[in-house]
């Protein structure tokens, strides 16, 4: 059974930061591309930050020299570090794996940013 599990996050004060983890169990995470992707009450969901298998990352406009995606092969594990953030990134942040055959999200992890 696949699946991807996002934890890190919680509520954090304006200019504060967090570190959004996904961890893949039942596929080798690193042959898929992995897209942090976030959706805010009343919003579309919207992609955040991605990382393909081969470490070339890609940013909205919105999170650029704010936010840093990497990813640990060994842990099978992607990560979102979050820093100066803003009630604007309050969100629910949802983890995806996309491979050429197969498509999997997490459950989502709520970003409150607020003082």
């Amino acid at each position: 059974q696949v699946q991807l599990v996002e934890s890190g996050g919680g509520l954090v004060q304006p200019g504060g930061s967090l570190r959004l983890s996904c961890e893949a169990s039942g596929i080798i995470f690193l042959l898929y591309n992995a897209t942090w992707y976030r959706q805010a009450p009343g919003k579309q969901r919207e992609l955040v930050a991605a990382i393909t298998s081969g470490g070339s990352t890609n940013y909205a406009d919105s999170v650029k020299g704010r936010f840093t995606i990497s990813r640990d092969n060994n842990k099978n594990t992607v990560y979102l570090q979050m820093n100066s953030l803003n009630p604007e990134d309050t969100a629910v942040y949802y983890c995806n794996g996309k491979s050429a055959w197969n498509e999997y999200w997490g459950q989502g992890t709520q970003v409150t940013v607020s003082s």
